[in-house]
């Protein structure tokens, strides 16, 4: 009887076993290598029949950059939170003692005292044996030097003296008026205003004043601060705080903003009701090619420009609302082009502004290998235009990838895993930096090309090599054969693979054009493109990541083939 009821505990407890590995899930199968588009076959076990349900559609959330924060208001930039860490506990000598500072005084000798006196009403420290020392306005530096003339005036030479002022003593302080979050904060006597307000979370940018800051100890004004001076000239006078002093930031001032060819890009603040425009101008910094500004005034709900020059802005006064916008309105006189590849003379050209390829190309000295007839242009703005492009076509096929519904919890899980690959295709994709390449034909059509500042010439060298690329099995260089066409060189290279797609192979000249194979003759320094076949279930993804290979492959002669 034992030995069947052990046989039996044995049996249940594999059961449980068995029942919990059935129940785990496990990681699926590592999609191996190239694209992410493998068609994805659905499970061939047979499930339970189960109620048809129409699930959400797949929640893929794509990987968010840190925005940048935008900066409108000038001195926005200074509460940030880097001031509300710190704590300032250094001497400063200039530091004039106010009512209410704290003061440590030592005697040693004939008399023994030691003590912190905080400074009266009337500006005087009661020191035992000696009676009040007036120290209000006292220079932080001076302070030894002024308690001790006190003390000697009773005791002489016979005892020694220190004193000292409290810089590091835990305090409170209010902050309040057109702060983000109004309250007492607790800090150090020796932090700086900005300390403070950075605990407040800052000046609010949209109703208080950088420039008219205010410290106060009970009902007097201990000081006026303006940031303007801290930003701008690196001024900011130490004050040292004490218990219950109270931070006001007063209401906004007036405003102009400046946007345009300025450093300083932002709304700022001054006194009364205008103030003249070349000392707004001051405070944005116009870079070095500004030759006008214009200013936008509103009358009611009306709004009118105004156009100067810099040069004559003497009398010219901005009021409260203005816009201005500081213009560079005059042409370069001369650009720089670069010249890059098989050029034996000066690689940087200075050419007159408006000048063509016409007016660079006497300046080249080819050498023997110089191909001409292929000369090649790249420009940024084209480059940049090519990216938006690509990140536009990036951005459309994630968006119809994460929308698609699905009818069945079968669909969703196949949804799920294409939507989590098709976003580490576009990760990777968004990262390629195209060329910007112009494509300008023969050496005659090029002739013709206007030229911008910060253009590359390259002069590529002749080659006796075609190069081929992507879905065949050995890509290599092939020796150019005369004659011969594009199957050719792809049977040289081993031959399509089993993922090439045979309706999609691009030729790209070395002078940039490109042709689909059907059309292509085959020229020295030409590079063949197989592109891959893409394999998924909706055909409206396969569409899109066949054109983003082609833009690709074309902008940046880059095969996207693996991440």
């Amino acid at each position: 009887m034992k030995v069947l009821m052990m046989l039996l505990s044995i049996l249940l407890s594999t059961s449980t076993v068995f029942a919990q590995i059935e129940t785990q899930s496990f990681p699926g199968q590592v999609i191996q290598q190239f694209l992410p588009f493998q068609q994805i076959q659905p499970p061939t076990t047979q499930s339970q029949a189960q109620p048809l349900t129409t699930p959400q559609p797949a929640q893929i959330q794509p990987p968010q950059l840190p925005q940048p924060i935008q900066i409108n208001v000038f001195g926005e930039q200074l509460f940030l939170g880097r001031f509300a860490t710190e704590h300032y506990t250094g001497f400063n000598p200039d530091y004039q003692l106010a009512i209410g500072d704290r003061i440590t005084i030592r005697m040693w000798g004939a008399v023994q005292y030691e003590g912190i006196l905080t400074i009266d009403p009337q500006g005087n420290i009661f020191i035992p044996h000696v009676g009040p020392v007036y120290v209000l306005g006292v220079r932080n530096v001076e302070l030894n030097n002024v308690v001790e003339s006190a003390i000697r005036r009773v005791f002489k030479n016979v005892v020694g003296v220190y004193a000292s002022l409290e810089t590091a003593v835990p305090v409170k302080v209010f902050v309040t008026g057109f702060v983000k979050n109004p309250g007492l904060y607790s800090g150090l006597s020796s932090n700086s205003v900005l300390y403070y307000l950075d605990r407040a979370g800052g000046v609010d940018p949209h109703r208080g004043s950088f420039i008219d800051i205010t410290i106060m100890r009970g009902q007097q004004i201990r000081k006026k601060i303006n940031l303007y001076e801290f930003l701008l000239k690196g001024r900011l006078e130490l004050i040292q705080m004490v218990d219950g002093d109270t931070i006001f930031v007063a209401p906004k001032k007036s405003t102009f903003t400046v946007v345009g060819e300025a450093f300083n890009p932002y709304q700022f603040e001054f006194e009364g009701d205008s103030i003249f425009a070349k000392d707004a101008i001051s405070l944005a910094k116009p870079k070095p090619g500004a030759t006008h500004l214009t200013v936008t005034r509103k009358q009611g709900l009306e709004r009118y420009t105004e156009y100067y020059s810099l040069e004559e802005l003497e009398r010219l006064k901005i009021f409260d609302g203005d816009e201005i916008t500081i213009l560079s309105d005059r042409y370069p006189g001369t650009i720089l082009v670069r010249v890059e590849g098989a050029h034996m003379g000066s690689h940087a050209l200075v050419l007159p502004y408006g000048a063509t390829m016409e007016d660079a190309l006497p300046k080249i000295v080819p050498n023997i290998r110089s191909n001409l007839e292929a000369i090649q242009l790249f420009r940024k703005s084209v480059a940049q235009r090519q990216k938006e492009m690509i990140l536009t076509s990036l951005q459309q096929l994630q968006t119809y990838a994460l929308t698609v519904r699905s009818e069945t919890q079968e669909e969703v899980n196949l949804r799920t895993k294409e939507a989590e690959l098709l976003m580490k295709f576009i990760d990777f994709a968004k990262n390629i930096e195209p060329k910007g390449q112009i494509i300008l034909g023969s050496l005659e059509e090029a002739k013709h090309t206007l030229l911008e500042n910060g253009d590359i010439i390259r002069i590529p060298e002749k080659t006796s090599v075609v190069m081929v690329h992507g879905e065949v099995r050995f890509p290599n260089a092939i020796l150019y054969a005369a004659g011969k066409d594009i199957k050719y060189y792809i049977e040289q290279s081993g031959g399509f693979t089993q993922r090439a797609n045979k309706d999609v192979i691009i030729v790209i000249h070395q002078n940039g054009k490109f042709e689909l194979a059907e059309k292509a003759k085959i020229q020295p320094g030409d590079e063949i493109f197989v592109l891959p076949k893409i394999e998924a279930k909706n055909i409206e993804i396969v569409r899109g990541i066949t054109q983003i290979l082609y833009q690709i492959a074309v902008t940046a002669r880059v095969l996207f083939m693996a991440w």
